[in-house]
């Protein structure tokens, strides 16, 4: 295995001399708006050969939720084209036409949720920007990617901009359907790349994963995550956080609207902090002040009083209940042989990462290595670790790697 290639990185120069892609090679398709359009798209996928790239377009930042609002796909012998799924909101023609083909996304994780609820669910994957992190690469975007593999330069200018807009101006949808049309050659050049570095089939598992991985679980307390929550100091306050957040997601859905846009997290942390007494001293919070919310000045102050009024047994705990081990800075004094059991661990993972070039967390997640140190098995042996790690849902390759130096590195820790 020639792990220890070290991946190219595209300079300056190379920035300088790499060629803008400009227009789809076969002009910008029109917008598949309606039924006759959609089955003419299907009919061309059908007619096609070999892998399917896909892409989808989110309105992250200013509407409720994360669903698709363009979704571009693109395969040898059928062209590109871009789907409105929001007029044509049931994919499943097209993916019955896909069936086991391969679908090329980057980052599938963020598109898949999307595409599943157009009925659009590949049955095998390529993540490019997956096959990036495996091979080593520092920077993954799509962009940085296309540059480094394949020489040219994909703009990326209207990344961030919203596509629930309608109709999209042309030279959005030119961006995105660019964004496809280079997919399958940067596949093509990363399975090249894996297959030189032994890694190919570590990276088809890691694929099968991604597929495999159920939906994620709603959050317990998704009010949790307000940016600038660690500035909430007693249980009151974050009592107004919780009750704060909650009305803001509210608000937000029924409006179908980035909750930031209602009211950002720095307004509901200094709310929560200052507690205010009425709609006078709310007003006084810079951020109440944007344009949504100061329609909802009651809504705000209800909020607040039902967290001062609450009953101290109703109040949230300071940090919410989990099943892992603690705060890793409280082990060296409530555990030190936990404390150097995860010391030797994340050295030894550390430097496992290092021969076969990857990111740390793309060998074994830092979760997985914690809660390994802090409850090992009763008897530590490659067969018990590779075990805890594959209950853990690591990949054989992973285990294949570290259980037998990990196995090693607690017992020489316990013994030490």
């Amino acid at each position: 295995m020639n792990s220890k290639t070290e991946p190219r990185e595209p300079g300056d120069d190379d920035a300088e001399m790499a060629p803008l892609l400009r227009e789809p090679r076969e002009g910008l398709p029109e917008v598949t708006s309606d039924a006759d359009a959609l089955a003419g798209v299907v009919a061309a996928v059908a007619a096609g050969s070999g892998p399917v790239a896909v892409d989808a377009e989110r309105a992250s930042g200013y509407r409720y939720g994360q669903r698709a609002y363009l979704v571009q796909l693109r395969r040898e012998g059928s062209g590109s084209a871009l789907i409105d799924p929001i007029a044509c909101p049931d994919l499943s023609g097209l993916d019955e036409v896909v069936g086991d083909a391969e679908v090329v996304l980057h980052a599938a994780h963020q598109d898949l949720p999307c595409l599943s609820e157009v009925n659009l669910r590949p049955r095998r994957l390529f993540d490019t920007e997956l096959a990036g992190r495996l091979l080593g690469y520092q920077r993954v975007g799509l962009g940085f990617m296309v540059e480094r593999m394949l020489h040219v330069r994909l703009a990326k200018e209207h990344s961030a901009v919203d596509w629930s807009q309608r109709p999209l101006p042309e030279d959005w949808l030119r961006y995105a359907a660019l964004d496809v049309e280079i997919l399958i050659e940067l596949r093509d050049a990363l399975e090249t790349e894996l297959e030189e570095a032994g890694k190919l089939e570590w990276a088809r598992e890691e694929f099968a994963s991604v597929l495999a991985a159920p939906p994620k679980e709603p959050r317990a307390d998704p009010w949790r995550r307000t940016s600038g929550i660690h500035r909430v100091r007693n249980q009151r306050s974050l009592a107004a956080v919780r009750e704060l957040w909650y009305e803001r997601d509210r608000i937000a859905q029924e409006r179908d609207i980035s909750p930031g846009r209602v009211l950002p997290d720095a307004a509901i942390v200094e709310a929560a902090s200052t507690m205010p007494k009425n709609s006078t001293e709310l007003n006084r919070i810079r951020q109440f002040g944007i344009k949504l919310a100061r329609r909802y000045p009651g809504t705000w102050m209800k909020a607040i009083d039902r967290a001062r009024e609450m009953a101290q047994a109703d109040l949230p705990r300071p940090n919410a209940p989990g099943d892992g081990p603690p705060p890793v800075n409280r082990w060296a004094d409530r555990a030190p042989e936990a404390a150097r059991r995860l010391e030797a661990a994340r050295a030894t993972v550390t430097g496992i990462a290092e021969d076969v070039v990857m990111p740390t967390e793309n060998l074994l997640l830092p979760d997985t290595v914690r809660r390994l140190a802090w409850a090992p098995p009763a008897a530590v042996d490659p067969d018990s670790v590779g075990a805890f790690l594959r209950e853990r849902g690591a990949r054989e390759w992973q285990i294949g790697l570290t259980s037998e130096p990990l196995a090693t590195a607690l017992r020489t820790a316990e013994e030490g």
